[in-house]
C-alpha cells in the first residue's frame, strides 16, 4: 500500500505543475486562440510563408530569424502558419514553468507546492510580458528551453558517476541527457540569441570533462544560422555601433538600470511593456519578485538543499546538484551585472568597440535579452524560500513531515500572489495586446499573381508599418513572410529616435532609387521584378510615382498595388543553387536534432536520484 502511495503522490507532483504551468500559458496568451494571426511589432505570422533564400537565411541581410523562417516555410503548406505559431508559442510559455517545476524538484527535491511558486516565477515576470509585447515568440522558445538545458547539464554531470560505478540504468541515463541536451539546444535554437542562452547555460554546467561533446551538439543546433552567415556573408560584417546605444537596457519607474534587470525588466523599447510597470508598479513589483527570491539564496547554495542519503553514489548526485544550483547562482548575478555595465557609457564604448570590430558582434547588442539566463537560478530560490519559511512556520522537526506541511501550501499561496498581483496586466495577451490580426484578401491575390522572375520591392520605405487593422503599435512588414519572393529589405531600424544601420546593401540601393524616381530599366538592372505598394500605412514614397508610371499595373485594391518591372536581369549566381543545398542540409540536421535529440530523452530517462 505504501508503495501505490507514493506512485499515486509522485504522479500527483508532477501533474499538478504541469496543469498550473498550462493555466498561465493559457492566462497569459490567451486571446491568441481566437480566428487570425500574429501581427505585433516584430511578430508576424502568416498564412503561408515560401523557402525563399531570405528564409534560408541567404538574402541581404543578416540570418536572425534562422531557421525560424524556414520552419514556417516547410510547415506551412501543411498547417495554416498562424496556427503554427500560436501553437510554438503556447509551448514555449507552458515549457518555461514546467521546467522550472522539473528542475526544482530534481535539484532541490521539494514538494509540489515550491514547485507551484517556480513555475509562477518563471511565466509571470516582466521579461514575458515585455518580449510578448515586442514580438519576440521566438526569443521565447530559447528562454523555455533554459531550466530544461540546465536539468540536462546537471544529468550529464551527475552520469559521469557510470564511469566509476558501472550502474547500467545510469548509463541510460546519460544517454538520454545528452539527448535532452541536443533537443533543448535545437529548440533554443530556433533563434541565434536562443541558441548562444542555452550555449551559455550548458556550457558552465556540464564540466569539464563533457564540455568538448556540449560544443559539438550546441554547433549542430546552430548548423542553419552559421551555415547561412558564411555562405551569404551578410551577419559577417561589423553592425552599426549606434546599435550599442539604441538597444540598451532602460531603468524603469523607480528603479535604475540595475534594479530594472534585477526584476527581469528593462527592456530597451519603452512602449514594449505593460502599463504596470509605467507607474510605481515597477518598483513595487521588483522589491516583492526580489525578496521572494532572497528567501531562498542560502537554501539554494547550502548542501543541505536536498535529502541527504548515506549511499555514495547518491552522495555524489547531490555534489553534481550542489555545483549546479551555485553555479546557475553565478549566472544569475553576472546576468543582471553584464547588462547593466553595458549600458554605462563606458560600457558602451566596449560594446561599440566590439561590434565595429567583430563579425557577429551585433548579436549581443540587445543585452537585456540575456537577462534570461537568471530565470533558473530566480525559480530555484523561489521554491527555496518557500519550503524553508514553511519549515520554519510549521517548527516540524521531522523532514519528511515538514514537506507534507500546509504551512508550506500556505506560504506558496502568499509568494505566488505577491509575483502575480504588482503585473496583474499580463493576463489577457498582456493587457490585450496580444490579440490575432485578420490580414484583407488582397494579399492573397497578390501572391497568386506574382508568377514571374525577379526580387519584390516594397513601398512605402523602411521596414515597418501602420496598418489600419495591425492596432496602433508599429509592426515588422509582413510581406516578406507573404510573398513568394524574396521581398528586399534594408534591414535599417529606428530606434529611440535614431536610425540603427542594417545590412542590406543592395535593399537600400533599390529603395533609394525607387524614392529618388529612378527608372523601370534601372530596376530591372537591379533584379527587381515587382514593386508591391501598400496603400494604408504611412512611410516615405519619395519621387516614386515617376517609376511606377514605367511599371506594369498587375493587381490593385484599396490595400495593395502590384506592379510587374517589364525586363528584369537575372542575378542568380552560380553558386547559388549549391548555397541553397548546403542550407537545406544545415536545416536538415537541425530538424533530425530537435526531434531525434527529444525522443531519445523520453525512451532512456534516468534513473531518480533519490
Amino acid at each position: 500500500m505504501s508503495g501505490s502511495g507514493s506512485t499515486r503522490r509522485d504522479r500527483w507532483t508532477r501533474l499538478v505543475p504541469a496543469g498550473y504551468s498550462g493555466v498561465l500559458a493559457l492566462l497569459i496568451a490567451g486571446p491568441l486562440l481566437g480566428p487570425g494571426y500574429l501581427l505585433l511589432r516584430d511578430a508576424v505570422s502568416t498564412p503561408r510563408s515560401y523557402l525563399t533564400d531570405s528564409a534560408l537565411g541567404l538574402g541581404d541581410a543578416a540570418p536572425r530569424a534562422v531557421p525560424q523562417d524556414a520552419l514556417l516555410a516547410a510547415l506551412s503548406p501543411i498547417i495554416d502558419g498562424g496556427l503554427i505559431v500560436k501553437a510554438i508559442l503556447l509551448v514555449a510559455l507552458w515549457a518555461a514553468g514546467y521546467g522550472a517545476a522539473v528542475l526544482t524538484r530534481e535539484l532541490l527535491r521539494v514538494s509540489t507546492a515550491p514547485q507551484l511558486v517556480a513555475v509562477t516565477v518563471a511565466l509571470w515576470n516582466p521579461y514575458v510580458a515585455e518580449r510578448l509585447l515586442q514580438g519576440h515568440w521566438s526569443l521565447l522558445t530559447g528562454y523555455a528551453a533554459l531550466p530544461w538545458t540546465a536539468l540536462a547539464a546537471y544529468r550529464i554531470r551527475a552520469s559521469t558517476i557510470a564511469r566509476r560505478t558501472g550502474d547500467t540504468a545510469w548509463r541510460l541515463g546519460a544517454a538520454g541527457a545528452w539527448g535532452a541536451l541536443a533537443g533543448c539546444f535545437a529548440a533554443a535554437g530556433l533563434t541565434p540569441t536562443g541558441a548562444l542562452l542555452a550555449g551559455c547555460t550548458a556550457v558552465v554546467l556540464v564540466g569539464r570533462r563533457n564540455l568538448l561533446g556540449t560544443l559539438g551538439l550546441l554547433l549542430v543546433a546552430s548548423a542553419p544560422w552559421l551555415t547561412a552567415t558564411a555562405l551569404s556573408g551578410a551577419g559577417s560584417e561589423p553592425s552599426d555601433p549606434a546599435g550599442i546605444a539604441a538597444f540598451a537596457a532602460r531603468a524603469e519607474p523607480g528603479l535604475g538600470t540595475l534594479g530594472s534587470l534585477a526584476g527581469l525588466g528593462g527592456i530597451w523599447n519603452g512602449d514594449s511593456v505593460p502599463d504596470s510597470r509605467i507607474t510605481l508598479l515597477a518598483l513595487i513589483g521588483t522589491v516583492l519578485l526580489l525578496a521572494v527570491v532572497a528567501t531562498g539564496i542560502r537554501a539554494t547554495a547550502s548542501s543541505r538543499a536536498g535529502i541527504r542519503a548515506a549511499d555514495a553514489e547518491i552522495a555524489s548526485v547531490d555534489h553534481a546538484s550542489l555545483r549546479v544550483r551555485r553555479t546557475l547562482l553565478i549566472l544569475a548575478v553576472a546576468a543582471v551585472v553584464l547588462p547593466a555595465l553595458g549600458s554605462t557609457p563606458w560600457g558602451m564604448s566596449v560594446m561599440e568597440w566590439l561590434v565595429a570590430g567583430v563579425p557577429g558582434a551585433g548579436l549581443l547588442r540587445d543585452t537585456q535579452k540575456y537577462v534570461a539566463l537568471a530565470m533558473p537560478a530566480y525559480a530555484l530560490c523561489a521554491a527555496a524560500g518557500c519550503r524553508a519559511l514553511g519549515v520554519r512556520f510549521a517548527h516540524t522537526p521531522s523532514t519528511a513531515n515538514a514537506h507534507r506541511s500546509p504551512a508550506i501550501s500556505l506560504t506558496a499561496i502568499a509568494f505566488i500572489a505577491l509575483l502575480v498581483l504588482p503585473l496583474f496586466d499580463l493576463a489577457y495577451g498582456v493587457g490585450g495586446e496580444l490579440r490575432p490580426v485578420h490580414y484583407p484578401a488582397g494579399w492573397q491575390r497578390v501572391t497568386e499573381r506574382i508568377d514571374g522572375p525577379g526580387d519584390i520591392a516594397v513601398l512605402p520605405g523602411g521596414m515597418f508599418r501602420k496598418f489600419p487593422y495591425s492596432g496602433k503599435a508599429p509592426v515588422l512588414d509582413p510581406a516578406p513572410r507573404m510573398l513568394p519572393h524574396d521581398v528586399l529589405q534594408t534591414g535599417e531600424l529606428p530606434v529611440r529616435g535614431r536610425t540603427v544601420a542594417g545590412e542590406g546593401a543592395g535593399a537600400r540601393e533599390v529603395e533609394t532609387l525607387l524614392l529618388h524616381g529612378g527608372s523601370a530599366r534601372q530596376l530591372g538592372d537591379l533584379g527587381v521584378g515587382w514593386v508591391l505598394v501598400e496603400r494604408t500605412t504611412p512611410g516615405p514614397l519619395g519621387e516614386s510615382k515617376t517609376t511606377l508610371a514605367q511599371l506594369d499595373p498587375i493587381y490593385t485594391d484599396q490595400d495593395l498595388t502590384l506592379y510587374r518591372v517589364p525586363a528584369v536581369a537575372d542575378h542568380r549566381s552560380e553558386s547559388q543553387p549549391a548555397h541553397r543545398t548546403i542550407a537545406y542540409a544545415a536545416h536538415i540536421l537541425w530538424a533530425a536534432m530537435l526531434v531525434g535529440g527529444l525522443l531519445l530523452a523520453a525512451l532512456l530517462r534516468p534513473r531518480p536520484t533519490a
